[in-house]
């Protein structure tokens, strides 16, 4: 069997700041990577008490070079580095059996949800497919839904976990801390959340057949409220981007996976907004 994950940070037991998962921050952030490792590896592991697997991380949280190697195990294959082609779902071109999603956080907006954001909190307040209200999980799962990949677990905090079963009704979800407000949590302790994900990961292993691949249906319509008129000002520049109100854009097109790189071009570019004028 080949497994696929993609492993963010913000959904990791204890995290509550985003001091402790910059990795600017030399004080707090290097014990949040390696947490966020410790879950990884207790993914794979529970993966592999149900099926042997074959399997590639893509790191996925910010710089996207945070995996501590040597903790890995010796036989998993890595992808780092940022400004991938295709972002925190990189990867997915080659189909896979079944797909995780570790330390994952709910979308911009989202009350009762530690970090929530989509993408960049600077630069998105929002991103619709469809008319649907989008968190990274859902934009991941269409993609690799599109070429053939069924997610089959999610981790991270509880809202998280019940935003992705509406959309992904067959996902085995482990919460392992729950929100109180943006900036606070009661979680589980690391080692606990790693037990509780490695039998997550064992159950969602045991059930794959029972997945199902998400797919938006043609004709798609991306629409991104952005986080000022400036960010809006940029994509606007960008071919096929419609102005449709002072921070929105709009894009169609047939095919998601054209929709997928327009959204991560559109950010990408609407990020220099951000710095000074």
């Amino acid at each position: 069997m080949r497994l696929y994950v993609s492993a963010d940070m913000e959904g990791t037991a204890g995290v509550c700041s985003w001091a402790q998962v910059d990795p600017a921050n030399a004080f707090e952030y290097p014990t949040y990577r390696r947490y966020m490792t410790q879950e990884v590896v207790a993914a794979i592991a529970g993966a592999r008490a149900a099926e042997t697997c074959e399997v590639l991380v893509n790191d996925s949280h910010w710089d996207m070079r945070n995996l501590l190697w040597d903790d890995l195990p010796h036989d998993v294959r890595v992808i780092s580095g940022a400004r991938k082609p295709l972002s925190m779902s990189e990867g997915a071109q080659d189909r896979y059996d079944a797909a995780f999603f570790t330390g994952y956080h709910a979308k911009i907006g989202d009350a009762g949800a530690v970090l929530a954001h989509t993408y960049s909190n600077e630069t998105i307040y929002n991103v619709s497919i469809n008319g649907r209200r989008c968190s990274e999980a859902l934009l991941n799962a269409a993609l690799l839904g599109t070429y053939g990949t069924p997610v089959v677990l999610i981790t991270g905090d509880a809202g998280t976990v019940a935003a992705a079963r509406e959309d992904l009704p067959w996902i085995t979800g482990v919460a392992v801390k729950e929100a109180i407000g943006y900036y606070a949590a009661n979680t589980m302790t690391p080692a606990a959340a790693r037990d509780a994900i490695a039998e997550g990961a064992r159950e969602a292993i045991a059930r794959r057949r029972e997945a199902k691949t998400f797919r938006f249906e043609p004709p798609i319509e991306l629409t991104i409220d952005t986080a000022g008129v400036e960010h809006a000002d940029f994509i606007e520049l960008l071919p096929r981007f419609e102005r449709t109100a002072g921070r929105s854009v709009r894009f169609r097109t047939d095919d998601y996976i054209e929709a997928f790189h327009a959204f991560l071009v559109a950010m990408r570019l609407a990020s220099a907004a951000n710095l000074p004028a």
